[in-house]
């Protein structure tokens, strides 16, 4: 071999260990670009990922709050607002008022005919009263008596029988046929004493909480006196208002809304611990109290408040645009 070329071959030789360097060098620079190339894809993969998932859980929310503002909307805040607790008590603790007269009532008023006209007997009889399977207030169910018959008013007071005796239309929603609402216990016990004050053979007043159990019951021991949809206007069906009395189907006993509508006062005191110790035989409710039931529901509550059995209170000097009432009337 020639010297140049041995030359050149020793060089070559040389060089040979640190050209393997190199290229192990440049395959491990590789494959640290090709891992950092790898965990960058898998990073913004993930951020991706975690940016969709707080994106669907944002909406979830926002899904949560509309459905929970329109909940409380329509149990608070609707229709338009629901008018604040208004109302004076009567001067007379007992409700009658002792000052109204014949004279302050048209007798020969047509609302006040019809009114007159539309009661129903309801017997003597034995009922199952609350529900072991309700709130607390309304247990335990116990056997009730009410040993004798009365008449109930097959409807709830309209606006235009209220007019007839009262002179004036409280009302939130507006229409002859409609119950009157926006009426407190307290007034309603001065409508009781100017319709009183005619004497015409019958003692108006409401009924006990047991009256209007049994009555409500029609001998039904179910929740509903029938098939709530065609019986009653709750929150479900009633578009957010009272409607006319009687345009749903009535109980065994010919009474109208007895579920719905508006919730209807009762002569009672509350007392949510009554039933452990309430009498079998017509009972009367609490001797004292700070507020007065009301019983059936209304358009702008679910039909749970609709119940037979479920209670409600109030104060006597409120007035909401879900709450009216009905009359029981006894000869005298």
């Amino acid at each position: 071999m020639r010297l140049p070329e041995e030359r050149e071959q020793k060089e070559k030789d040389q060089r040979a260990p640190y050209h393997a360097e190199s290229m192990e060098a440049l395959q491990r620079r590789q494959a640290l670009l090709q891992e950092a190339e790898r965990n960058q894809k898998r990073w913004e993969s993930g951020n991706r990922k975690t940016t969709r998932t707080r994106i669907l859980i944002a909406l979830a929310w926002l899904v949560v709050i509309g459905i929970a503002t329109v909940f409380f909307a329509r149990r608070i805040h609707m229709p338009s607002a629901i008018p604040p607790p208004t109302g004076n008590p009567a001067a007379d603790p007992s409700g009658a008022t002792g000052q109204a007269t014949s004279a302050q009532v048209n007798p020969d008023s047509p609302a006040l005919n019809e009114l007159r006209a539309g009661f129903v007997q309801i017997p003597a009889g034995e009922f199952m009263m609350g529900s072991d399977t309700g709130s607390a207030a309304e247990k335990p169910a116990h056997r009730v008596r009410i040993s004798q018959p009365f008449e109930m008013g097959k409807y709830e007071v309209t606006q235009a029988e209220w007019e007839a005796v009262m002179g004036n239309r409280p009302s939130y929603f507006g229409g002859d046929r409609r119950p009157v609402e926006q009426v407190s216990w307290d007034d309603v016990q001065e409508f009781i004493g100017r319709l009183n004050a005619l004497d015409d053979g019958y003692a108006y007043r409401l009924p006990t909480e047991a009256e209007w159990e049994y009555a409500c019951r029609a001998g039904s021991n179910a929740d509903y006196a029938g098939k709530l949809d065609a019986m009653a206007w709750v929150d479900d069906n009633a578009q957010q208002m009272t409607h006319p009395v009687g345009t749903k189907q009535a109980n065994a006993w010919g009474l109208y809304d007895m579920h719905g509508n508006v919730f209807e006062w009762c002569q009672d005191y509350y007392d949510a611990g009554y039933y452990a110790q309430s009498p079998n035989l017509d009972p009367q409710g609490p001797e004292a109290g700070s507020f007065r039931v009301k019983r059936g529901g209304a358009w702008m509550f679910s039909a749970t408040f609709a119940r037979s059995a479920a209670r409600d209170l109030f104060a006597s000097s409120y007035r909401f645009n879900y709450v009216g009432f009905r009359l029981v009337r006894t000869r005298r």
